[in-house]
């Protein structure tokens, strides 16, 4: 009887092991920066690589790092167009939402609603953004 009891009791603590979270992936920024960050880093769903934007302007760049090989590691660029005016960048204006694809994300200007698809990939002709219309 005893034993019945312990098994039954062991198969009820293993049940929440094997469950699986139907909570979408939805990364925020790696550290919360007081209002008015110039710069925010969003993880994507593969551990080594961030996408670093410039809330002012909506340009993006690619961060890659590596705890194994220092040449592994890099940041490019996948967009350098500033999409808005100079007089009219405001920090905070632009922010990243990610979407059920690992290599893609919204971009959103906060201020008109404009968006864009960015995508990020390890190959450079796989990365970019494009206007939403």
């Amino acid at each position: 009887m005893n034993r019945i009891i312990f098994i039954s009791v062991l198969l009820l603590l293993a049940v929440p092991a094997f469950s699986q979270s139907d909570i979408p992936y939805a990364p925020q920024s790696v550290s919360e920066p007081q209002d008015g960050a110039i710069y925010k880093l969003f993880p994507t769903q593969n551990i080594w690589t961030f996408l670093k934007l410039d809330t002012r302007n909506g340009r993006i760049w690619q961060v890659q790092f590596s705890v194994q090989d220092i040449d592994d590691s890099f940041e490019v660029p996948l967009s350098t167009t500033y999409l808005v005016e100079t007089g009219k960048e405001k920090n905070g204006r632009f922010t990243l939402y990610p979407t059920s694809n690992i290599y893609n994300f919204i971009l959103l200007d906060q201020i008109d609603g404009r968006t864009w698809q960015v995508q990020w990939s390890a190959k450079p002709n796989n990365r970019g953004i494009i206007p939403i219309k």
